[in-house]
C-alpha cells in the first residue's frame, strides 16, 4: 500500500515536510510538559486543538470545586495553563461553571467544554449550569454561538443583562 494515498496531493513535499517537523517537535515537547504537569496535576488526557496542535488536558480538584486546565505542546509547560474551565460541585446531580479563561479562538474553550461533559458522565452528574452575566455581555453572541454548538440550552435576558446555560446527559 503506497503512503500517497494517505497524502492530500495538493500539497508539497516541503508543506509535508513542515507539518512533520511540527508534530514531531510537539510530541516531544508533549513527553517533556507530561513530566512537569504531572508532578503537580492529574492529567486527564491528551487532545488536538481547533489548529491541530496537540495539548495535554489536566485537573485539579478540590472537594467542592474543580479547574480543568489545558496546555498547548508549541512550547514548554512553565506552570501556566493556555486555558481553564472553573467548576463548582452544586448538588449531587449537578456540575456549574463558574467560569471559562484563556486565549479565543483557538478551540481550547471546546476542547474543555468536552472534558467537562466526560467528567459529568464519570461522576453520573446529569446536569452542567451555568450564569451568563452582566460583564459577558460585551461578547454574549459569542457565548450563545459556543454553548449551543456544545448542546446547551442557552437563556439569555438582554434587559437584565443575565442568563442561563444548562446541559442534559440524555
Amino acid at each position: 500500500m503506497s503512503y500517497t494515498a494517505f497524502v492530500d496531493i495538493d500539497r508539497n513535499k516541503e508543506e509535508l515536510k513542515e507539518e512533520l517537523d511540527s508534530i514531531e517537535f510537539q510530541l516531544f515537547r508533549m513527553q517533556e510538559n507530561v513530566k512537569e504537569i504531572a508532578k503537580k496535576f492529574e492529567i486527564i488526557s491528551i487532545d488536538r486543538t481547533k489548529e491541530e496542535n496537540w495539548a495535554v488536558i489536566y485537573v485539579d480538584k478540590k472537594s467542592t470545586t474543580f479547574q480543568i486546565m489545558l496546555h498547548e505542546c508549541t512550547k514548554p509547560f512553565r506552570g501556566n495553563w493556555d486555558s481553564a474551565i472553573e467548576v463548582e460541585y452544586k448538588n449531587e446531580r449537578t456540575i456549574h461553571i463558574c467560569d471559562i479563561k484563556g486565549e479565543e479562538n483557538k478551540g481550547f474553550g471546546s476542547v474543555l467544554i468536552n472534558q467537562l461533559k466526560e467528567i459529568a458522565r464519570e461522576e453520573n452528574k446529569q446536569f452542567i449550569t451555568g450564569d451568563i452575566v452582566q460583564r459577558d455581555f460585551d461578547h454574549v453572541h459569542r457565548l450563545k454561538h459556543f454553548y449551543c454548538k456544545h448542546y446547551f440550552n442557552v437563556n439569555i435576558d438582554h434587559n437584565q443583562q443575565s442568563g442561563e446555560i444548562i446541559w442534559t446527559d440524555s
